[in-house]
């Protein structure tokens, strides 16, 4: 069975820069204008004809949005069809019922346009901040999307496990519309998440953020085969992956490369990774890597070669870079809907 393409949108609503020209230039916005700036890059998602926009959720001084749900309600309430979800959702360190009932209200505010993607998130912060232990990592995600995905069913749960109180017999409110909210599982690279979300029959997604996108082709194919074994429906496959478009590739590397480098440094000092160098840049910027930078032509070609290389349906591209200016991220989000999305379609059809 095939799925229609899709092109999505995701960000972290990263705290961004002044730009050059005005005052404060080159010191940070506050996270509410953070915040106020995401709803306005999504109204602009929205006109240029997007299918999406994902926002991520954090719980550190370097991302704003912690609560993913209440700013895509704000969106909600500025765009017309746009869907709107997380990017992703940390069920690890939440309580289902409580995601199913925000994104419920989410999507009756939107007109049924509300999504989630679960994961278990590559940030920690929330464990700590809300009293859980990482040693419980695994077992709190699986018993949670074993209960998220017993909300996802239009009957009464009923429900009982080590993480949370049980439930009988119950219903949680409000209903969609639909019966149901669309949901994916996010996934990094582990082959017991692939199977985990063909078990439940649940859409994969794929968070490419490093390597080489063919790495990852080995997971589409075991989650088709999962969903066989597992008796499941045919489920489409989406990846993400963070890039910024310009007008031309050298514009586009020389403008990301400065707040790539700072942000994946970083992390890299709290992860112990090496330095991030100019070099690594540009080979994860070439036709191979998971850096999608450079002109409209040369990131609709990547990105139909690599929709195609994993039998993928629907690319999110993540356009916020640490202190990128809304500026750039607005000029890049106009570029992609407008000619990269387009281009994509033609070389796929």
């Amino acid at each position: 069975m095939s799925h229609p393409l899709e092109f999505g949108l995701d960000t972290f609503g990263d705290v961004t820069e002044r730009p050059a020209g005005v005052d404060g230039a080159g010191t940070l916005k506050t996270h509410a204008q953070a915040i106020r700036d995401l709803v306005d890059q999504a109204v602009l998602a929205d006109r240029v004809g997007l299918d999406f926009i994902g926002v991520g959720e954090h719980h550190r001084i370097d991302f704003a949005v912690s609560a993913p749900e209440v700013v895509l309600a704000a969106i909600a309430a500025r765009t017309e069809r746009i869907r709107l979800g997380s990017a992703v959702t940390v069920l690890s360190s939440d309580d289902p019922v409580r995601v199913y009932e925000r994104f419920a209200t989410v999507d009756a505010v939107s007109d049924g346009r509300a999504e989630v993607i679960l994961g278990r998130g590559s940030f920690t912060e929330s464990f700590p901040l809300f009293g859980l232990d990482l040693q419980d990592y695994e077992k709190l995600f699986e018993e949670k999307i074993e209960l998220f995905a017993e909300l996802l069913k239009d009957e009464p749960v009923t429900w009982q496990g080590s993480v949370r109180g049980s439930l009988s017999d119950q219903w949680v409110y409000p209903r969609p519309e639909s019966g149901t909210i669309p949901t994916w599982v996010g996934v990094g690279g582990s082959p017991q998440s692939v199977i985990r979300a063909a078990h439940y029959g649940l859409p994969l997604f794929l968070a490419i953020i490093g390597g080489q996108p063919a790495q990852f082709a080995p997971y589409a194919d075991l989650y088709r085969r999962a969903l066989t074994e597992f008796g499941k429906p045919s489920q489409p496959i989406a990846m993400h992956s963070p890039g910024f478009i310009a007008d031309t590739d050298a514009e586009a590397l020389e403008i990301l490369y400065p707040y790539q480098e700072e942000q994946t440094n970083q992390l890299g000092r709290e992860r112990g990774w090496p330095p991030y160098s100019r070099p690594q840049y540009e080979q994860s910027a070439n036709a191979t890597g998971a850096l999608y930078v450079g002109s409209p032509e040369t990131v609709a070609q990547k990105i139909a070669q690599n929709l195609t290389l994993l039998g993928a349906s629907r690319f999110d591209l993540r356009y916020s870079m640490g202190r990128l200016p809304h500026e750039h991220m607005m000029r890049s989000i106009e570029l992609y809907g407008t000619e990269v999305v387009p281009r994509v379609r033609e070389l796929m059809a």
